[in-house]
């Protein structure tokens, strides 16, 4: 079974993140529609360090979209800027901070790094 969206953010987002550029900093507000009530979860990040609020304050970059949409990208099922594209979510603000979004959040089930692709094509290829 999946984390949800909710969960991921209140266990794994905080703290610091080196995938991050140094210079990545803002905030970013993601509004999560269950329904008729929305949830409110506020990103500070700074110099790869990331702070979870849950406000509805301003933000640099607002993000909104139904729960199941955040859960997919949690899931890594749903790139942020695929779900943009195809209006599964809608984003006002520095969409910088939507790129980095993607960082924060693993990938999808079955990917692999590039590098361990590599290796194991030179294995192959040395048989």
């Amino acid at each position: 079974m999946s984390v949800s969206a909710a969960e991921y953010l209140d266990r794994e987002v905080a703290g610091r993140h080196p995938d991050l550029s140094e210079t990545t900093a803002g905030t970013l507000r993601m509004d999560v529609r269950d329904g008729a009530r929305t949830e409110h979860w506020y990103l500070t990040i700074d110099h790869q360090e990331i702070r979870v609020d849950r406000l509805a304050d301003d933000a640099d970059l607002v993000v909104r979209a139904d729960r199941e949409v955040f859960d997919r990208i949690v899931a890594g099922r749903l790139h942020p800027v695929a779900g943009l594209l195809r209006n599964d979510l809608t984003a006002q603000g520095d969409l910088r901070l939507l790129l980095s979004l993607r960082r924060l959040f693993p990938g999808p089930p079955d990917a692999r790094h590039p590098r361990e692709v590599a290796r194991a094509g030179d294995r192959v290829g040395a048989r």
